[in-house]
């Protein structure tokens, strides 16, 4: 089954339980760029997605990008399932791994190892497809005996060293990546850098959110450029990377 990838018009709001007083509902009512409303529970609620659609198919690279708070991580998440949408929907074919934070789906009170055998399980792998993960993860992490014990124990160094090891171990079709998932000890990440390539690479469809042109041109063939959780712009990186870089912060 090739990749497919569809985003039909994705609303996703989330609601200020403190935010019924008086004066933030008139800010709420009388603001025309901002982004609060009011749902049909009327309560007072951040508009973090509006009207989001795009597809992707097999070969696609898209990377998003937009200021901090534009709504890339939180599209992210609706893509990875983390957030339900309230409007609109999320269609994906084909498997998912989203790197979007080293230590996501980690049970710190479990060690190492038992942590990738639940990931392996997660995926769907049998007992000797699990030994291979484990063997992978344990020699490309360099944990040592530190495998065995808990990850509560870890330093952060180590915790993001098992997390990108194990995020990285299994290829999907489809690739969720936020760059803060690049964040970390820089000698390992350089150690680490052929080895997402390679991931980057072997996936069938990329989402790709960064602040880093340079990355967006290396690793992209489509661009969203996302402005207080609307589409700004889709296109080439090109075309929307140069509107976007020339355009000031409001």
């Amino acid at each position: 089954m090739r990749a497919d990838l569809l985003v039909d018009n994705v609303v996703l709001e989330f609601p200020l339980y403190h935010g019924n007083s008086r004066s933030l509902k008139k800010t709420v009512f009388t603001s025309v760029t901002g982004r609060m409303a009011a749902d049909e529970r009327s309560r007072v609620v951040v508009q973090a997605l509006r009207d989001i659609s795009f597809h992707l198919t097999a070969g696609d690279r898209l990377g998003l990008v937009g200021r901090n708070g534009a709504g890339k991580s939180s599209l992210l998440r609706c893509l990875a399932g983390i957030y339900e949408p309230q409007g609109g929907r999320v269609r994906i074919q084909g498997s998912l791994n989203a790197l979007l934070d080293p230590n996501l789906g980690m049970n710190m009170e479990l060690t190492g190892r038992e942590n990738i055998m639940l990931r392996g399980l997660y995926h769907g792998l049998g007992r000797a497809a699990i030994r291979r993960l484990a063997d992978d993860v344990a020699e490309f992490a360099d944990l040592g005996d530190f495998i065995d014990l808990p990850v509560r124990i870890f330093s952060s160094g180590m915790v993001v060293r098992l997390g990108f090891a194990l995020a990285t171990a299994i290829r999907p079709q489809v690739l969720l990546m936020d760059e803060w998932f690049l964040a970390g000890d820089a000698n390992f990440m350089e150690k680490a850098r052929s080895r997402l390539e390679d991931m980057v690479r072997g996936a069938e469809i990329l989402v790709l959110s960064t602040h880093m042109p340079s990355v967006i041109e290396q690793w992209c063939s489509r661009v969203i450029w996302l402005d207080q959780g609307r589409i700004r712009a889709d296109g080439t990186p090109a075309d929307v990377l140069g509107q976007y870089i020339e355009t000031p912060e409001t």
